[in-house]
């Protein structure tokens, strides 16, 4: 069956030697069925060997809903954090015979027409006031994130901290910066000032009036600002870390492909999602909790 068709309950209940209405019994559990132990194990086995797994749109008539999950991630910046929980997420899914759909987008009628057993909508987390939630708050969320870059340049002695921002209008990129704010004020920083790389001549000109004001880090709202930030440093003639201190966040492959390699925020990803796939269909979080974000030191810092 495998790589040519997909094996249906008659392939299993050939290959046990039993019915199909057997089979369906013991595959899908169905209570009050008197059927041996030694039989249920000879179908389990046979179903495993066949790589056999139940059609999701009977399923889904017998459950009333579908057993996919839809992650709704339109307007969230792509990146590795981003790869690594929607991998956290379908890995954890699949354990338990569900499905992940990822949507970047708003089309309802798709929705409707799937009928996902939940919905998780990130954006709707991230734009939350609540920022203890997981997701954003000071915990282990957002912001704890933002802390640990901010707290990385205020150990080597920055007080002075600016941030690369975009130049676009952006709710979540918004939502970091006011995070990054936050975080230099818990450390009794001065208010970091914004900026704005397009990867133009005006970023290195920007760069030059933080420079001249005492701004000696920039903490970049992703790894593609902070790797701006480099390129409008080279610009000026200047280098890291000597003229200035760069760091990145989300760890992604451009940082360590730059030189000087960027340093960088590595966040845990992957096991939030694998516990938002379990919080989300109820069951318990007995999976290790997510490690706290941690610094890649390289060489801009």
């Amino acid at each position: 069956m495998t790589g040519r068709t997909r094996a249906t309950m008659r392939d299993v209940a050939l290959a046990s030697g039993v019915s199909t209405a057997t089979v369906s019994f013991v595959l899908n559990e169905t209570a009050g069925q008197t059927i041996p132990e030694a039989t249920r194990e000879k179908v389990r086995r046979a179903a495993a060997e066949l790589g056999y797994r139940p059609h999701s749109i009977a399923r889904a008539l017998r459950e009333g809903a579908s057993r996919i999950v839809v992650l709704e991630a339109g307007g969230l910046p792509p990146g590795t954090s981003l790869e690594s929980f929607i991998e956290g997420l379908d890995t954890e899914l699949s354990q338990i015979g569900f499905g992940l759909l990822v949507s970047y987008g708003s089309n309802h009628d798709v929705l409707s027409a799937i009928s996902p057993r939940a919905v998780i909508d990130l954006p709707a987390l991230y734009a939350r006031p609540d920022r203890d939630i997981a997701d954003g708050g000071w915990t282990d969320g957002l912001a704890a994130h933002t802390l640990t870059q901010v707290t990385h340049l205020a150990e080597r002695g920055h007080t002075r901290i600016a941030m690369a921002v975009p130049t676009r209008t952006d709710p979540f990129f918004d939502l970091m910066s006011g995070h990054l704010r936050a975080a230099a004020a818990v450390l009794g920083l001065p208010e970091p000032p914004a900026l704005a790389v397009d990867g133009t001549a005006e970023t290195a000109a920007r760069l030059r009036s933080l420079l001249a004001v005492g701004v000696t880090a920039v903490a970049g709202l992703g790894d593609a600002l902070a790797v701006g930030t480099l390129a409008a440093l080279t610009d000026l003639g200047l280098s890291a870390p000597g003229d200035l201190a760069v760091i990145g966040f989300d760890d992604t492959p451009i940082g360590a492909l730059w030189r000087p390699a960027l340093t960088t925020v590595h966040i845990d990803a992957r096991a939030y999602g694998r516990r938002t796939a379990r919080l989300v269909l109820g069951r318990p979080d007995t999976g290790p909790a997510p490690a706290p974000a941690r610094v890649v030191q390289r060489a801009t810092t």
